[in-house]
């Protein structure tokens, strides 16, 4: 396991780090919310199509083997910058980032930020405008209580609706660190995350469940990736299908997804 520093107080961004050639470009990884990334991102980093550079799986601050402040906002620009001084400390530069969900908009936000850090960018299924919250499992359904509320107990209702599945991973997150990140993910950027999207000057692929179909998804100039079989979480639905789409979304593999 590695660890840097990303706070004045000295709290520690994690990361499970896969060596690899190091004249190749570096792989980071960045999770969803109440996720991580070794747990959900391991089988594609050491998928035969995908290995080879050096992979971080990183865990964002509050979340998996991250420290869990309580006095960090969780916002996606504080979230940017923490993964920001990681990657300095790590001297990974123009790195191939790979975000899910929550961790695509933080990539987003990263690139956007942080442009020398970034070469190329795969979202899968990421968040990419604000919503309005609702009681449904995810950021809008966490968003729905105040701090206050949440932290007296609203999380026992979030754990009901979120399943033994998410949960397993979702428990490991500071509970300020998951309802500030999902408050701040339902808020989103202004500009939008889709609008920087959109502005960037680097490839960029998008990664969606096929039964969704195209609608909502990014406009011109990012590459749109219908993985079958899958749900939200496509890397764990479809591993194989997943894994071979980012390899070609990165130019690494065969772009067509397979089952």
């Amino acid at each position: 396991m590695h660890a840097a520093p990303v706070t004045p107080a000295g709290d520690l961004l994690r990361w499970v780090e896969l060596p690899g050639d190091p004249a190749l470009p570096a792989r980071v990884y960045l999770h969803g919310l109440g996720a991580s990334s070794p747990a959900y991102f391991a089988a594609t980093a050491a998928h035969p199509l995908l290995a080879g550079p050096r992979s971080l799986l990183v865990d964002l601050l509050g979340f998996g083997l991250s420290d869990r402040p309580t006095d960090f906002p969780y916002t996606l620009e504080a979230h940017a910058d923490a993964v920001a001084t990681a990657l300095r400390a790590a001297g990974v530069g123009a790195a191939e980032l790979i975000g899910h969900s929550m961790g695509g908009a933080v990539a987003i936000v990263l690139a956007h930020r942080h442009p020398a850090l970034v070469a190329k960018l795969v979202l899968a299924d990421a968040n990419l405008d604000p919503v309005t919250p609702a009681k449904r499992p995810g950021s809008s359904g966490i968003a729905t209580f105040t701090e206050a509320e949440f932290l007296a107990g609203g999380w026992r209702e979030v754990r009901e609706l979120v399943g033994p599945h998410w949960w397993s991973t979702m428990r490991l997150a500071g509970r300020t660190a998951l309802h500030r990140s999902a408050v701040r993910l339902a808020q989103g950027t202004t500009p939008t995350m889709r609008e920087l999207l959109l502005g960037l000057r680097i490839p960029r692929a998008f990664l969606y469940p096929a039964a969704d179909g195209t609608a909502g998804l990014p406009g011109p100039g990012v590459e749109l990736v219908a993985i079958p079989d899958a749900g939200h979480n496509l890397m764990l639905d479809n591993p194989q299908a997943f894994a071979r789409a980012v390899a070609g979304a990165l130019g690494a593999g065969p772009r067509a997804a397979a089952d």
